[in-house]
């Protein structure tokens, strides 16, 4: 957590305050200790164009900003759909999502081992090579692989979009996106958008 938070203020981030019993509950597991570390500090939000999500579904005022709980089906899915002589023997059912996006890249963890801290990230790219699988796992955890990404200290690009490849995004708290959204800003700078305002203008919206 220091180094990303050396890489990437938190400035724009909020504390999630999560309910830790309840979304232990929801679950079934404890989460790790850097996960619980980020959301306190960050909170659910976005690096550019990488989400990362929080533990529970929310309220939100604009669009649902995904949570552990509704987006792990769809990586379980994802996952469990990937066989072959290149895909990792993992069990689909032992996966938890923890982000998104990226240019519809999934991530999250494999729960092989009693100990969060423990769980290695596992991530379903969109966009790979012919001779590559969708699925690959990473020995490390999820802050762990936020940084090795920025600093691109892996052999090659971990997912299938290099948006933070050996790169920064600032971050900005869901929150915060929804209400620059609200205001014809960008999301993500906090510029103005005319293509916001001009949908903002229309009477549905």
């Amino acid at each position: 957590m220091q180094t990303l938070l050396s890489l990437v203020p938190p400035e724009h981030g909020a504390d999630e305050q999560v309910d830790w019993a309840a979304a232990e509950e929801a679950l079934g597991t404890r989460l790790p200790s850097d996960y619980r570390a980020f959301m306190a500090v960050y909170g659910a939000g976005s690096f550019g164009e990488l989400d990362i999500l929080g533990p529970l579904p929310v309220k939100y005022p604009q669009w649902d900003p995904g949570s552990i709980v509704a987006d792990t089906p769809q990586l379980r899915m994802l996952c469990a759909e990937e066989a072959g002589p290149l895909a990792p023997a993992i069990d689909a059912a032992a996966v938890l999502a923890w982000g998104a996006g990226c240019n519809a890249n999934e991530l999250g963890w494999l729960t092989v081992d009693e100990d969060p801290d423990r769980w290695p990230v596992v991530a379903w790219r969109r966009q790979i090579a012919w001779n590559d699988s969708h699925v690959a796992v990473f020995d490390c955890g999820m802050t762990d692989f936020l940084v090795r990404m920025m600093r691109a200290e892996f052999d090659t690009c971990p997912l299938g979009d290099a948006s933070l490849w050996g790169k920064t995004a600032p971050f900005v708290h869901w929150r915060e996106q929804q209400r620059r959204w609200q205001a014809g800003l960008c999301p993500e700078t906090g510029e103005p958008d005319p293509v916001i305002q001009g949908f903002l203008q229309w009477p549905d919206s």
